[in-house]
């Protein structure tokens, strides 16, 4: 089940908040949790065990270390329950990985491999690993206080409107919501204006920009035009595809009471790639500095060490994204702009880049690295690359003009419009047009639910 399909939004939604305020306070934690259950098990039931395994690891070993009578206790009670939370990550996650390049290695000596076997990864299995361990370390060290009790935790883990796509939450910053949160016709209102909202981000724009980008992505030797255009489509369509349901997910915890941190944050006006990480996928960025990036050292020991601490930290945070040398080699090439901007003062001063190339440079740097990311193999994002240097022509074919749509390319310039000149374009206020906005946004969204086919969310995989 996914946010932008007919069967969430008029079925499974309606009877969840029926449900919700019809229950007493008490038992909302509880049905909160079933629903989660009932929401994540749609896709596979039986992997509903591994999320309440995770849980129920992270649980107890972040009991185990608070009341550990000494030092050494607690420290392997954490280091026992984040070893297990990875290890079940690494298992579905890197196992296929491993198996594939072991073999690859073995195919190169003359040795003739077993097959690498193929495993399903459970969905959102990267945001639960890194909620709960976040939660191990914060109530070891005192920095959060423990879930008032067992149901408490298995729903925050199991939250169904940031499960399976982020963004990446923390339990200090919802215990005390979990406990006492304000319900509001207003904040209601809010919350279903952020859906809607979030909603016609994924299906208007993200959707429409997606045959485009397969189109760009499957050409064997893309010309200039083409290759950038690919390129180019690609990051509009993961914006918006990320940041939709990013918005979707603020809007439904606020239709209950929540309220997440926020995730995006006009990230493709930035003018440097450190300022494009405070504001792409803000909550992973936090996360990866604060028990990453801090723990290696941070700047503490000098440049070379810190240099070293933050190409560690993308080079892990690449590889967090998938079992595929792509996302290294993507997580690398942030680590490598990011030291570069170090190096010449991003720490002291906002702006690294010249007065008026900054924006972009650092836009050429994070669109050379979508290709990699986006990629299938290290050979596919190559032959963008050569495509985007020229070497295969320069010219868009009449093929391409072709079997692209105009729809997309006015979805394209749409989303490209929205992502640059959005935050300028909010500070217009309307009242009307805002109250009539999200209504007409649903009735399109509805019109083009019933005309597409499922499209899962981009980070799904990940």
């Amino acid at each position: 089940m996914v946010f932008s399909s007919q069967i969430f939004i008029f079925a499974f939604l309606p009877l969840f908040l029926g449900a919700y305020y019809l229950a007493p306070k008490r038992w909302r934690s509880l049905l909160i949790l079933l629903a989660s259950y009932v929401f994540y098990g749609w896709w596979k039931v039986e992997y509903l065990s591994v999320v309440l395994g995770i849980s129920l690891i992270s649980y107890i070993a972040a009991n185990r270390a608070l009341a550990a009578p000494t030092a050494s206790a607690r420290s392997w009670a954490v280091r026992i329950g984040v070893g297990l939370d990875l290890a079940v990550l690494g298992y579905f996650k890197y196992s296929y990985f491993l198996q594939d390049n072991m073999n690859s290695a073995l195919s190169m000596l003359g040795v003739d491999p077993s097959p690498a076997v193929q495993i399903v990864l459970p969905i959102g299995i990267s945001f639960l690993t890194f909620q709960s361990i976040s939660y191990i370390l914060d109530v070891a060290r005192k920095d959060a206080p423990p879930a008032r009790n067992l149901v408490d935790f298995l729903a925050f883990s199991a939250l169904f409107p940031q499960l399976i796509a982020g963004p990446v939450l923390r339990y200090k910053d919802l215990s005390d919501q979990f406990s006492e949160r304000t319900h509001s016709l207003a904040l209601f209102a809010k919350g279903i204006r952020r859906f809607v909202i979030g909603l016609a981000m994924k299906l208007l724009i993200a959707d429409t920009v997606s045959p485009m980008v397969d189109r760009m992505f499957a050409l064997s030797s893309p010309t200039f035009a083409e290759a950038w255009l690919g390129a180019l489509a690609y990051a509009i369509q993961l914006l918006f595809d990320f940041a939709g349901y990013s918005a979707m997910a603020i809007g439904l915890g606020l239709m209950i009471g929540f309220r997440f941190v926020e995730n995006f944050d006009a990230p493709y006006t930035a003018k440097s790639v450190t300022e494009f990480w405070r504001r792409w996928h803000i909550s992973l960025s936090n996360w990866l500095r604060d028990y990453l990036y801090v723990p290696l050292g941070g700047n503490r020991d000098g440049a070379l060490r810190t240099y070293r601490n933050l190409m560690l930290t993308m080079v892990l945070g690449g590889l967090w994204h998938g079992a595929n040398w792509t996302f290294v080699l993507w997580g690398a090439w942030h680590g490598l702009f990011l030291s570069i901007e170090r190096l010449l003062g991003s720490k002291h001063r906002g702006a690294v880049w010249p007065r008026h190339t900054g924006w972009l440079i650092s836009m050429t740097v994070v669109v050379i690295g979508w290709v990699m990311f986006r990629a299938s193999s290290v050979e596919q994002a190559l032959i963008m690359y050569a495509g985007m240097s020229g070497q295969t022509g320069f010219w868009i074919s009449a093929e391409t003009i072709y079997f692209n749509q105009p729809i997309e390319f006015a979805a394209l310039l749409l989303g490209a419009g929205i992502a640059i000149y959005g935050p300028r374009i909010r500070q217009v206020r309307l009242p009307a047009l805002a109250a009539v906005t999200p209504t007409m946004l649903l009735l399109v969204c509805t019109v083009v639910m019933q005309a597409r086919t499922h499209s899962p969310f981009l980070y799904f995989q990940f």
